[in-house]
């Protein structure tokens, strides 16, 4: 007789009850910390282009091997959702048991997506951005947004944050929204009626957007300013100025990964104005102490994401073990 085994199907709620956002940070840095270290094995996501629709459906598997994780994503990022009323991406983690291959959980990937991209910046913002940063600029009113304005006040002690988005409607409630979150965010959030007022006076600074043009000017930035650039995830899309890219100290979650479709890497190397070498670091060595933090105050760092299934398995593991603990989610017999 074949044994009855079962998965456990974990909603948003659940997911966002197992695993906070600092906890989510320090999860993500030991993921990139084995990446960097060639402990992981993550084979460049496949995108597949839904070109009638204006969308893209990507698989992401990876598997750790020191803390023997192993998984899969499907999201789907289809930006003309939002003229119907739905999130622009959608997602789905599967945990598999590294030692049998067998499924053992199901969960939503949407809020995780950003969960451990806001935590990959708050990650980035602990290890460059200036110890006394307490302004923040958010570039993208949608979920991503949210989740890096928490994790950048995970890491430093934030007294104020901006916000645009090019939807002044979907500005103001986000703020008003962030404004009520309480806990470690201020509750001095303001809507910029310009990129540049959102950003002369930010210490940090998060773009989440889908754009295909730089979304701030070079000229309006801060010195010491740090960057988490987390939106342009295709060769096409490009939100950091090609200035700034080029005067900045550049740190990636993957060099492979961003050479392959991080835009605002790409544009500058294809047009001769940087090489494959301007990448200083990937932030796993950062995690381990391979290479340096911050060097200056005045230095402006640039952390450059794809999004990686390192940090996709890696807190989907951890969300597994809690809601194990505390009976979240459904099991279902397969």
């Amino acid at each position: 007789m074949n044994p009855r085994f079962t998965l456990r199907v974990l909603s948003k709620d659940d997911v966002r009850r197992a695993v906070s956002m600092a906890r989510a940070i320090e999860i993500v840095k030991g993921a990139f910390a084995q990446l960097s270290a060639g402990k992981a094995v993550v084979p460049i996501r496949t995108q597949l282009p839904v070109a009638r629709h204006q969308g893209v459906t990507l698989f992401m598997p990876a598997y750790l091997n020191e803390t023997d994780d192993l998984g899969v994503k499907i999201v789907s990022v289809f930006p003309r959702n939002l003229e119907q009323g739905l999130p622009t991406i959608f997602a789905l983690v599967v945990v598999v048991e590294a030692g049998t291959g067998r499924p053992i959980a199901a969960m939503d990937g949407t809020y995780l997506t950003a969960l451990r991209t806001g935590a990959a910046s708050g990650a980035a913002t602990d290890l460059l951005a200036r110890p006394d940063a307490h302004v923040v600029a958010v570039f993208g009113a949608g979920t991503q947004g949210r989740t890096q304005l928490e994790a950048v006040c995970q890491v430093r002690d934030i007294h104020r944050a901006w916000v645009f988005d090019t939807n002044m409607e979907a500005a103001a409630r986000y703020a008003g929204e962030m404004r009520g979150r309480g806990g470690r965010i201020p509750a001095d959030v303001r809507v910029a009626s310009s990129p540049a007022e959102a950003v002369r006076e930010a210490d940090v600074i998060c773009t989440a957007t889908t754009s295909t043009a730089p979304v701030f000017a070079d000229s309006d930035l801060r010195p010491g300013v740090h960057i988490n650039a987390i939106g342009a995830f295709t060769p096409q899309m490009q939100e950091i100025p090609v200035e700034t890219v080029r005067r900045a100290r550049v740190v990636v979650d993957s060099r492979e990964a961003c050479w392959a479709e991080a835009g605002d890497l790409i544009i500058p190397r294809d047009r001769g104005l940087i090489s494959e070498s301007h990448i200083d670091a990937e932030l796993g060595e950062v995690v381990a102490g391979v290479k340096p933090g911050r060097a200056s105050a005045n230095e402006v760092t640039l952390f450059k994401s794809v999004g990686n299934a390192v940090q996709d398995v890696s807190v989907a593991r951890e969300v597994l073990v809690q809601a194990e603990r505390s009976g979240l989610g459904v099991e279902v017999a397969l």
